[in-house]
């Protein structure tokens, strides 16, 4: 999974994590920081920070596989550029 792709899943499933889970994966993918800058940030160990992100990113890749909204926007962004729109 892409960076890119990462992101796309957080836009859309983001506000169904924890707040935990949320910030650490956006200060992480977004913000670039390191776990240990997010640890420092958070008030937590490296080890917490990195298992928040991680399951973060477990319940997006869940969040897109039951629902699969991600996947029917990308094809239709293709459709939409066949015909140059």
């Amino acid at each position: 999974m892409t960076r890119s792709d990462k992101s796309l899943l957080f836009d859309y499933f983001g506000p169904l994590l924890s707040d935990r889970q949320r910030d650490c994966y956006d200060l992480y993918y977004n913000d670039d920081l390191s776990l240990s800058e997010i640890a420092e940030l958070k008030g937590i160990s490296r080890q917490g920070a990195w298992d928040a992100i991680r399951h973060a990113e477990s319940r997006l890749v869940e969040f897109e596989e039951k629902t699969g909204v991600v996947a029917r926007i990308k094809e239709l962004e293709a459709e939409l550029e066949k015909y140059g729109v």
